[in-house]
């Protein structure tokens, strides 16, 4: 107490505004620590531990017992957990067959593969190419399993070499990816290619 007197009333100033400082301090941290701990735990209830990550050069691919189904790698995307929905931007990517050889190749400026629904979407500029030569474009390309048609909607565009050429509103590509049915208001040609001498 003797060390209290001794102090000059500046000093005595200095240590109490200290005291109080640190005081207001505590106080805040504590009071903090009660609203943000009842936010966060409520926040993540509602939002079941939702999370997003973005990232660039994606590889997305399905195989079973060695066999692969597909492969579609993006430029860049994001991908969501609680919808577990991957969204791709300039994809590129193959379908197999039961051998594991290419059947199918497609580009396209946008993608998504959605998990829960194992289905892939391809959106915008969508480019395919069929191992038999065939080639299409289309505004949209659904793959929905392996043993279910690829469907493709909106101005697809079907050539194969110089021999067949059509237009459609949609076309079912086969599990297999060797034959094709053109829907909706169609116009095909087949033209005789006949071997130049």
């Amino acid at each position: 107490m003797n060390y209290w007197k001794n102090l000059s009333r500046k000093k005595k100033a200095y240590i109490l505004a200290l005291i109080a400082v640190i005081g207001i301090m505590a106080w805040a941290f504590i009071t903090a620590g009660i609203i943000t701990h009842n936010f966060n735990r409520s926040q993540l209830q509602t939002q079941e531990d939702k999370q997003k990550a973005q990232v660039s050069g994606l590889i997305l691919t399905e195989t079973k017992d060695t066999e692969k189904y597909w492969e579609i790698y993006g430029e860049t995307g994001t991908y969501d957990s609680s919808n577990e929905v991957a969204m791709l931007n300039n994809c590129i990517g193959n379908f197999f067959d039961e051998n594991n050889e290419v059947s199918m190749s497609f580009e396209s400026t946008r993608g998504s593969y959605n998990s829960k629904k194992n289905e892939i979407i391809l959106y915008e500029n969508t480019k395919i190419v069929l191992r038999d030569g065939t080639s299409l474009t289309t505004d949209k390309l659904t793959w929905s399993g392996s043993k279910n048609p690829v469907t493709a909607k909106g101005n697809v565009k079907i050539t194969k070499n110089h021999e067949f050429y059509a237009t459609a509103e949609e076309v079912e590509i086969s599990p297999d990816y060797d034959k094709f049915k053109i829907i909706g208001h169609a116009v095909s040609k087949i033209y005789d290619v006949k071997e130049k001498k």
